[in-house]
């Protein structure tokens, strides 16, 4: 904590929090809520966030002390983070700030928070004097006095030690206490890496099947019912609906990858026939970072097979909706496993028909809903009521398969492929 001045004009304070010492693993969202009287409504929240650097932006605390009794006021700090694959974690610790006596001096003032051995910085300025007199009694103490501008600072201390100079504010470091030891968390009671919710009657402008992949790697291709290469299996939809055969043939069976990527998610066309990102062909195994608003057009040869839209790039994913005559027939979420988005979702580009769906994401091996108003999360499973859950309506239903509605077999090496062909001509 550094900036906090205790003989602030009109008491009006602002405290600048720096986070240290977070594992490079860590989420790149932690919360902060702050208690204490001197905050208005007695308590505010707050959000740390990484930076692409790897380090963490500041947090600036706004708060009053005027008309506060001078003495000492206690701030209660409460950070949260999830880790990628752990339970959520809490740390806690406590500030005491000084609100002084209208009267009190600058060496008043200094000696107080002297006296609590912590990490001090002290600077005089205009003419003023600033004396530091400690003694230690051996411990560490870090000081850095500065005087400018026609002041002087004398510092006065008992022994040797270590001395490091800093900013020239007051501040101090305070340790994190964790108070909630991660449990191990049960496993998700209907693991699926690949699901549907099924809308039976869609209101307008929604999708009958939004399906739903959580894979470090999603792969784009064909719609075939019998051993198909891709896990999302798109077809062409014409007017009178989808058609399995002609242009969708167009399609490779491994057609485009979706993965995060450095620079965040991102697509690579590994087919034969291309795709256009907002109509540029971006090159064969040439990963893109997806945008917002993207426009992906499968094939490059033929326009109009499949086009698909980002509609949401969210922390943990991103969503895609269609922009051809497929467009209320199906959407889809691609779900980066054993990340949570953070609660509260921070600030993430998405379109208004993306800002209405559920809050979804995928850890433990299966798929989860996040209330986005009270940060409650619950496994999806076909018994689920999801009703009860916003911002679903009645006619919604879990799937265990992202295609519950065709029939589709999978197969390892095609043996049960060519044990199905053969049984149909001998019939």
């Amino acid at each position: 904590m550094s900036g906090f001045d205790p003989r602030a004009a009109g008491g009006r304070q602002a405290i600048k929090v720096e986070l240290r010492g977070m594992p490079a693993t860590a989420a790149p969202l932690v919360t902060m809520r702050l208690r204490s009287a001197l905050i208005a409504q007695g308590a505010s929240a707050h959000r740390f966030e990484r930076t692409t650097r790897g380090d963490w932006r500041p947090v600036f605390v706004e708060f009053s002390s005027r008309d506060k009794e001078h003495g000492q006021y206690q701030i209660d700090v409460e950070l949260g983070g999830v880790e990628p694959g752990q339970a959520p974690r809490r740390w806690a610790c406590t500030m005491l700030l000084l609100v002084p006596r209208a009267d009190a001096s600058l060496t008043d003032i200094h000696q107080a928070f002297l006296a609590t051995h912590k990490n001090v910085r002290v600077i005089a300025d205009d003419a003023s004097i600033a004396r530091v007199n400690s003694n230690t009694g051996g411990g560490r103490l870090d000081i850095d006095v500065l005087a400018r501008n026609a002041s002087i600072a004398q510092l006065n201390l008992d022994g040797g030690g270590k001395i490091d100079l800093g900013c020239s504010s007051i501040a101090w470091d305070e340790d994190l206490i964790e108070i909630d030891v991660p449990a191990e968390r049960a496993p998700h009671p209907f693991p699926s890496a690949a699901a549907c919710l099924v809308n039976a009657a869609p209101d307008s402008g929604a999708q009958r099947q939004i399906r739903l992949f959580g894979m470090k790697q999603c792969v784009l291709g064909r719609w075939e019912q019998y051993d198909p290469a891709a896990d999302m299996l798109l077809a062409h939809y014409g007017e009178t609906g989808q058609d399995n055969g002609g242009l969708t043939r167009r399609l490779s069976g491994r057609h485009a990858l979706i993965r995060r990527g450095e620079r965040g998610f991102e697509i690579e066309d590994v087919s034969r026939y291309g795709i256009l990102l907002d109509g540029v062909w971006p090159g064969k195994h040439q990963p893109v970072p997806l945008r917002l608003g993207m426009k992906i057009a499968l094939t490059a040869s033929i326009k109009g097979v499949v086009t698909l839209n980002v509609s949401a790039l969210l922390p943990h994913g991103v969503i895609l909706h269609r922009l051809d005559e497929g467009e209320f027939a199906e959407c889809f979420y691609v779900l980066e496993p054993d990340r949570h988005p953070g609660f509260p979702l921070p600030a993430c580009a998405r379109e208004p028909r993306a800002a209405t769906m559920p809050l979804l994401f995928h850890r433990d091996g299966g798929f989860w809903h996040l209330d986005a108003v009270t940060g409650v999360e619950t496994a999806l499973t076909p018994a689920v009521p999801l009703e009860r859950l916003s911002p679903f309506q009645r006619q919604v239903r879990f799937a265990a398969e992202p295609y519950p509605e065709s029939w589709i077999i999978r197969t390892a090496e095609g043996t049960l492929q060519q044990a199905l062909s053969d049984a149909l001509h001998t019939a």
